[in-house]
């Protein structure tokens, strides 16, 4: 029963309800929550949302949303605000194709004042919002939702930094502590900010001072000194400086899941004049809910936490890239006591927490801060170690700069697991790994390498690591074909395709995820007659000129699937190949991803619209024996 969120359209619909029927909402929506990763699947940001319940149900009675701006980092806890701005009865469709999207999105609804899907970034926009109000003359507050993990994104602190430089008089930052991001946190900020946990002095101290200063007559000196009285013994327990030498008001810590308190407090901080505030909560992920609350790792996603069990007799399923990747990695560590792993708080979406949980003093987690990640592996390796540096694609591009500046223009020996490249599903805009075949193929002295299955990623990273120098391999997210695991690695010859099947009438030459769906269209090909070569490139650069050239000659034409965008990528590669030598006339038709920004649906269903999968090559191998090339099929992803 809902009795009370049924009645829930919009933020005015809060106003009128008394805490004990607050009380009541949030325990309606958190069984929502539940009910609602349960019906799409598993899917979605679970604990992350059960830790924010009260806070978006104050938030937006508090504020006249969505005139006054609430900005959430990653976005990824915005459920809950979905929920009661209106989008409670397309709640089900949320992460589905053409459903909702599982982060804050501009164009879904006037009250996602931002999108994101990257962490760090909600600071720095509301400071941006902050400073156009008062350009435009415009009254409304600016709010920040960051949660702690966040907090160790460098372009958070720098925001921080600006926002005490510029004071835009009504931005508030709400520091939601929960001391997780997704794996727990690491680093000196965030155990700082935790010893607020574990110190019973400061929180009884606090209570106590704060009931003695409400007693005390309202004398405006004896007001003042009480409260030099009690900032002076919050400053003896809690760096609370810190946040003020930003040029913050600091206001907390506040309990996240007291309605009331919360209320109070935001009341309170509205009567702030001339100054930016920081609020400091106390949340817990999985909130409301003890299964989710006990495991907040596994929590973050439904996926994890609400997998039903497996029945004896079924059929083991396929590793994935991420475990394929992982145990491999585990092997290098274990053979050669040089090689180390890098990742950026992902250690369970990279897969490296058990090699992790194995390894500790060999895996490096470093907090949400990709850039650091990469400067930090250029570091190692200027000394003799062989960092693997574990990022997602999307990820990665945060660290574009230190990919250039700290190793490659050093020529350091780095390799960069990059998962998630390509459609990546149901995580959506943000994060389909869709440009790093064209922001490192034109990086002097890069390898970029794709393998086509489980066996050649582990031989494509033992390469890497006995590389001499940058080393890109990028793989998709989920299951491969099937290709053993249990093989000795081996090392295989940089910038060297392979023939895996012979043909006269067009070259099919895939990238990665492509090779098998190339298979698949020789087969479909071959039902009209047409024979199809099919390539398996491995890498982007260096290409494997002689290969190309040999099979563009001998045949009609070529054909060249790709799971990144056009511009820049493998294809390119292929066409600057033919181009050189005079073969520029010769019928070349690049698939790729859209050049449009990709929403969230199922892989496949994207591979099948964009003809990445082995019905769509074989379709515009056909047209390009016809003598048409058909134009890029556009988006129909994008809302």
């Amino acid at each position: 029963m809902t009795q009370i969120l049924d009645r829930i359209d919009g933020p005015r619909d809060l106003r009128g309800l008394s805490y004990e029927q607050l009380e009541q909402l949030a325990s309606e929506i958190r069984h929502c929550l539940v009910d609602t990763v349960d019906c799409i699947g598993g899917g979605g940001h679970l604990a992350s949302n059960l830790g924010v319940v009260e806070l978006s149900i104050a938030l937006h009675r508090l504020f006249d949303t969505p005139k006054d701006k609430v900005v959430w980092d990653v976005s990824h806890q915005v459920y809950v605000h979905k929920m009661i701005t209106g989008r409670k009865e397309q709640m089900t469709t949320i992460r589905q194709f053409g459903g909702l999207s599982g982060f804050a999105d501009r164009k879904e609804s006037e009250h996602d004042a931002f999108g994101a899907g990257h962490a760090g970034t909600s600071i720095s926009a509301a400071v941006g919002m902050a400073v156009a109000g008062e350009l435009k003359g415009d009254d409304f507050y600016s709010i920040a939702v960051i949660g702690d993990g966040a907090m160790t994104a460098g372009m958070a602190l720098e925001a921080m930094n600006h926002a005490g430089h510029a004071r835009p008089p009504k931005l508030i930052v709400i520091l939601n502590d929960n001391a997780m991001s997704i794996s727990p946190n690491v680093g000196a900020l965030s155990k700082n900010v935790n010893k607020l946990r574990v110190d019973p002095l400061y929180r009884n101290a606090k209570r106590d001072l704060g009931e003695f200063v409400e007693h005390l007559p309202l004398g405006r000196q004896v007001w003042q000194g009480a409260k030099r009285v009690k900032a002076s013994m919050r400053d003896l327990l809690v760096p609370v400086t810190f946040w003020e030498q930003f040029g913050f008001e600091y206001y907390g810590p506040v309990d996240g899941h007291n309605i009331h308190e919360l209320e109070t407090t935001l009341h309170a901080i509205k009567r702030v004049p001339g100054k930016p505030v920081l609020l400091h909560i106390l949340t817990e992920k999985g909130h409301g809910i003890p299964e989710a609350a006990a495991d907040p790792i596994k929590s973050h996603s439904g996926t994890y936490w609400l997998k039903k069990p497996v029945a004896a007799d079924a059929p083991k399923p396929r590793p994935t890239y991420s475990q394929v990747f992982a145990e491999a990695t585990q092997q290098l560590i274990e053979s050669d006591p040089k090689v180390v792993a890098v990742t950026a708080a992902m250690l369970e979406g990279t897969g490296l927490a058990p090699v992790h949980a194995k390894h500790p003093d060999r895996v490096f987690d470093v907090g949400i801060a990709e850039q650091h990640a990469v400067t930090f592996a250029a570091g190692l390796a200027s000394e003799g170690i062989k960092p693997i540096c574990a990022i997602y694609s999307t990820f990665l591009q945060r660290g574009f700069d230190s990919v250039v500046h700290d190793v490659v223009v050093q020529d350091l020996p780095v390799v960069f697991a990059m998962d998630r490249a390509g459609f990546v599903g149901d995580d959506g805009k943000t994060h389909q790994g869709f440009i790093d075949v064209s922001f490192l193929r034109c990086l002097p002295n890069m390898v970029v390498a794709a393998p086509k299955d489980e066996r050649e990623l582990r031989d494509l990273l033992y390469t890497g690591v006995n590389h001499n120098g940058p080393f890109a391999l990028r793989f998709p997210r989920g299951t491969g074909p099937g290709a053993p695991t249990d093989e000795p690695m081996r090392r295989l010859p940089i910038g060297r395709g392979e023939v895996l099947r012979e043909g006269r009438d067009i070259a099919l030459v895939g990238f990665g995820t492509t090779v098998s769906e190339c298979l698949r269209a020789a087969d479909i090909l071959e039902e009209s007659g047409i024979d199809a070569a099919v390539i398996n490139a491995r890498y982007a650069k260096p290409i494997d000129e002689e290969l190309l050239l040999r099979h563009a000659r001998g045949t009609a034409g070529t054909n060249t699937p790709e799971e990144n965008v056009r511009a820049g990528g493998f294809g390119d590669a292929v066409l600057e190949v033919l181009a050189d030598h005079g073969l520029a006339d010769k019928c070349l038709a690049n698939l790729s991803m859209p050049d449009a920004i990709v929403d969230h649906g199922p892989q496949t269903t994207f591979r099948q619209i964009h003809q990445l999968d082995g019905a769509g090559i074989a379709a515009r191998a056909k047209a390009t024996l016809a003598g048409h090339i058909e134009e890029p099929v556009p988006s129909l992803a994008t809302n």
